[in-house]
C-alpha cells in the first residue's frame, strides 16, 4: 500500500504503509508486509551478508532477497503514528489506499484505556488523512497495552488448560510480534531515532489461498558463535527439553487451514517445545489434516522436496545454520480437480507451458532466519567449522523419515 503524507503542509515524501503479516507463525522479529509478494523484516547484517553471498544451489530454498529498505515510526501533527517504509522505485506509483485485512484484524484487537475516553495504547490503526495509523501514548501505558493484547491473543489459541486448540481466522502470532515492535521503538529509542534498515524478502506464501505453514527449528544447537554465556545456556536448556536434542528439529509455530470450520488451526513455539518425539509425530500429522481428512496427496511432494534440501546442505562445507527455521508450506485450498463439485480433469481448462498441471498439490519448502548462521568468510572468521551441517542434516532425515512413516501407514 504505497501512501502520500498530507497531513503536514507541504510534506509530499511518499512512503509504503507497513501492515502486519498475517501469515506469520514463528519467530521474535516481526515480520511486516511490503506489498503482496514482498514482506520485510529489521536487518541484522549477519543475515543481510548471507543473503548477498547465498550459494547457487540453495536459492531454490530460500526467500529472493530484494534489497534493503529504511522503516519510521513517522509522527504526523495530529500525533498519529505509523510505520512507513521508503518505497522501491517501481511503486511509487498512486493508487486508492484501502484498509486490509491485516489492518482491519489489527484494529480489532486493539485495548482501549478508561477513564479518559481518549484513545489507547495502540489502540487505532485507521485511515487518518491518507493513512492508517496508530495513535501514540505514554511508554508505561504501552507496556500495559503489550501485556493485555498478550494476554487476549494467548486466548485466542489455548482453553483453560492451556491446550491450543481454538480455531480462529487469522494467526495472532504476528500481531503479538508486531505489538511488541512498536513497544521497543517507542519505549528504547528517542523521538528522532525511531528509524530501522529492514530487509526486503520474497513472500513466500503469496501464491496461497489459504496458506498453510509449518515453522521448524532446524539442528541440536541453537545458540550463535557470538551468545553470550547466558543465552548459550539458555538455548541448550531449550534444546535438552525439546525434541531438538534428539530429532534435530522442534516445532517453532503452525497454521493449519480446517476445511470443515473455515478457518486456521494455530499452534506457537510454546507448544512445540513441550512435544515429546511422538508428540511431534502427531502434530506433523495434524499439520496434514484438513479437519476432514489426512492430506496424503502432499506426503511424496514434501518429502522430494526435503531429500532435494538435504542434498544441498550436506554439499555445503563450514555452513551453520545456528537457530534458523525451515518453512513447509501447502495450500488449504485443495486443487480445483479434487475440491467437492469441482472439474474433472477432461473439463479443466489447459494449461500453460511449463506450469503445475492441474491437480498436483502446491508445496514449498523454504529455509528463513539467518542471523545466526556463519560459514568459511562470514563475519566470524575466527570461528569456522568443517564439513556440512550435522545437526541440520539430522532435523532433516528424522523429518523425511516421520513423513514417510505416515505415508506408509495409510
Amino acid at each position: 500500500m504505497v501512501v502520500q503524507d498530507s497531513a503536514d503542509a507541504g510534506d509530499a515524501r511518499v512512503g509504503v504503509l507497513l501492515e502486519p503479516f498475517l501469515h506469520q507463525v514463528g519467530g521474535h522479529l516481526s515480520v511486516m508486509k511490503y506489498d503482496e509478494d514482498t514482506v520485510c523484516k529489521p536487518l541484522i547484517s549477519q543475515e543481510q551478508k548471507f543473503y548477498e553471498s547465498l550459494p547457487l544451489a540453495m536459492k531454490r530454498f530460500t526467500p529472493q532477497y530484494k534489497g534493503t529498505i529504511t522503516v519510521y515510526l513517522r509522527k504526523d501533527s495530529l500525533g498519529h503514528l505509523s510505520l512507513v517504509a521508503n518505497p522501491l522505485k517501481e511503486n511509487r506509483e498512486s493508487f486508492k489506499v484501502s484498509a486490509g485485512a491485516a489492518v482491519t484484524i489489527w484494529q480489532k484487537l486493539q485495548p482501549t484505556s478508561s477513564g479518559s475516553g481518549s484513545a489507547g495504547p495502540l489502540s487505532q490503526w485507521q485511515h487518518a488523512q491518507l493513512a492508517h495509523s496508530l495513535v501514540e501514548s505514554p511508554a508505561s501505558t504501552l507496556l500495559r497495552a503489550e501485556f493485555h493484547l498478550s494476554t487476549y491473543v494467548s486466548s485466542l489459541v489455548e482453553d483453560a488448560n492451556r491446550n491450543q486448540t481454538e480455531r480462529r481466522s487469522f494467526n495472532p502470532w504476528g500481531l503479538r510480534c508486531h505489538q511488541a515492535h512498536l513497544t521497543r521503538l517507542c519505549t528504547e529509542y528517542p523521538e528522532n531515532k525511531r528509524h530501522n534498515r529492514f530487509l526486503l524478502l520474497e513472500n513466500v506464501v503469496s501464491q496461497y489461498t489459504h496458506p498453510c505453514v509449518l515453522d521448524l527449528k532446524m539442528g541440536t544447537r541453537q545458540h550463535g558463535d557470538d551468545a553470550s554465556e547466558e543465552k548459550k545456556a539458555r538455548h541448550m536448556t531449550k534444546c535438552a527439553d525439546s525434541t531438538s536434542a534428539c530429532l534435530g528439529v522442534r516445532i517453532c509455530g503452525m497454521q493449519v487451514y480446517q476445511t470443515d470450520k473455515k478457518n486456521f488451526l494455530c499452534k506457537d513455539k510454546y507448544y512445540g517445545r513441550k512435544l515429546s518425539v511422538e508428540g511431534f509425530r502427531q502434530a506433523l500429522y495434524q499439520f496434514l489434516h484438513d479437519g476432514t481428512r489426512l492430506r496424503t496427496e502432499l506426503l511424496g511432494p514434501i518429502q522430494r522436496q526435503l531429500r532435494a534440501l538435504l542434498s544441498v546442505i550436506r554439499s555445503q562445507s563450514s555452513y551453520r545454520f545456528f537457530s534458523s527455521s525451515l518453512l513447509v508450506i501447502y495450500d488449504g485450498q485443495e486443487p480445483l480437480e479434487r475440491a467437492p463439485g469441482g472439474l474433472h480433469p477432461q473439463e479443466a481448462p489447459p494449461r500453460a507451458p511449463g506450469s503445475r498441471p492441474a491437480g498436483l498439490p502446491k508445496v514449498d519448502i523454504r529455509m528463513i532466519d539467518f542471523a545466526h548462521t556463519t560459514y568459511r568468510g562470514s563475519w566470524n572468521e575466527h570461528s569456522t567449522y568443517d564439513g556440512p551441517d550435522s545437526g541440520y542434516i539430522l532435523g532433516l532425515e528424522n523429518l523425511i523419515q516421520i513423513l514417510q512413516d505416515i505415508q506408509e501407514r495409510q
